[in-house]
């Protein structure tokens, strides 16, 4: 094994010692491209990015009643009247339904 390591290194040229090839330089051209193209690509990205995820209005929000029954009565919640029409529709998927129209009834 020995043997092989100084043959090898008696058949290298002193002038090629320390030289870059073609290959060398191909690669750290496509490397400067690669690096060039990723900082163009990420600085788009970061001109989408708002300079703040915080709220505008971060203050607490106060609701006054228009009319004093409103004290008494509250307001539903925004999408509060979808949701109880959600809840009192059927279900997507039932079980069968019998001839009297409730579902789970047993059989005679």
């Amino acid at each position: 094994m020995t043997a092989l390591v100084l043959l090898a290194a008696d058949q290298q040229l002193p002038e090629d010692v320390g030289k870059s090839g073609p290959i060398g330089l191909l690669l750290t051209v496509l490397l400067f491209i690669a690096v060039l193209l990723l900082v163009r690509s990420m600085s788009r990205h970061l001109k989408r990015v708002p300079r703040s995820f915080d709220p505008e209005d971060a203050g607490p929000r106060v609701v006054v009643p228009d009319t004093p029954a409103e004290l008494v009565d509250r307001r539903p919640e925004p999408g509060q009247d979808l949701l109880d029409t959600l809840r009192r529709a059927p279900r997507a998927i039932e079980g069968p339904r019998r001839d009297d129209g409730r579902p789970g009834a047993p059989e005679d």
